[in-house]
């Protein structure tokens, strides 16, 4: 039987994504206790650190269109490099492995209480070009999780904008503005769209507008991992 057990180790033996080492996992023990974790006391509505877990000063003067975010990991090395290979390798595999991850942040009751997954769509130039949306590929994951319907043509991509992440915080949300289009009604469905990271959260605001103006009740963004701010360059 120990015989057995260790040929069945070895078989199922693979490099770790991140150092290479032999790993029964995609990323081996060591490597998974080494990710950033997002600190448990955050914002329940953007996720980002907040004391006692309250929704923070700028949720609270500006409320975005979702009305929570679940997001498990900090957008930081070595994560960036997992979700980097994830989206521009073909490294389509790796999509059960972050989904593994953003189900840590998930409360256990909250599957139960959404209608609909739907991923954030990309635009057709950018689909053509990846071959793929690795929001719908954690999408599917997902789904067959939790037992979850899925639709990933609920919302297009109808304009193309260049990439946020080449533009300052204040413009991306200007940049956004009639990006995507409801291509059904969400009419009191609870919504949970799915990404792989959420930085100013301006497209993810855009989406849940475009959602709660097609009918949708909640949004909440389920997102493997979270940009956090960097200090301010005159701080101590």
């Amino acid at each position: 039987m120990r015989i057995f057990s260790r040929l069945l180790e070895l078989v199922s033996e693979q490099d770790c994504r991140l150092c290479g080492a032999a790993s029964l996992r995609p990323i081996c023990v060591a490597c998974d206790a080494d990710l950033p974790r997002l600190p448990p006391e955050r914002c329940p509505v953007c996720a980002l650190p907040s004391p006692d877990a309250q929704t923070c000063g700028r949720c609270l003067s500006a409320t975005p269109a979702y009305d929570e975010t679940r997001a498990a990991l900090e957008y930081a090395f070595p994560v960036t490099r997992l979700i980097q290979s994830f989206k521009y390798e073909h490294a389509v595999g790796l999509g059960a492995t972050l989904a593994t991850y953003l189900n840590q942040a998930i409360p256990v009751h909250e599957p139960r209480s959404v209608d609909l997954l739907v991923p954030l769509p990309l635009a057709p130039a950018r689909l053509k070009e990846r071959g793929y949306n690795q929001a719908l590929e954690l999408a599917r994951v997902l789904a067959r999780q939790h037992g979850l319907a899925l639709d990933g043509r609920a919302v297009a991509r109808v304009r193309h904008a260049p990439p946020q992440a080449d533009l300052p915080w204040k413009e991306r949300r200007r940049n956004i503005r009639g990006a995507f289009a409801a291509r059904r009604r969400f009419d009191g469905c609870s919504v949970a769209v799915i990404d792989d990271v959420m930085t100013t959260g301006a497209t993810l605001d855009e989406m849940a507008r475009v959602l709660k103006a097609a009918g949708a009740q909640r949004v909440v963004n389920w997102v493997v991992a979270r940009t956090l701010p960097r200090p301010s360059a005159h701080m101590p």
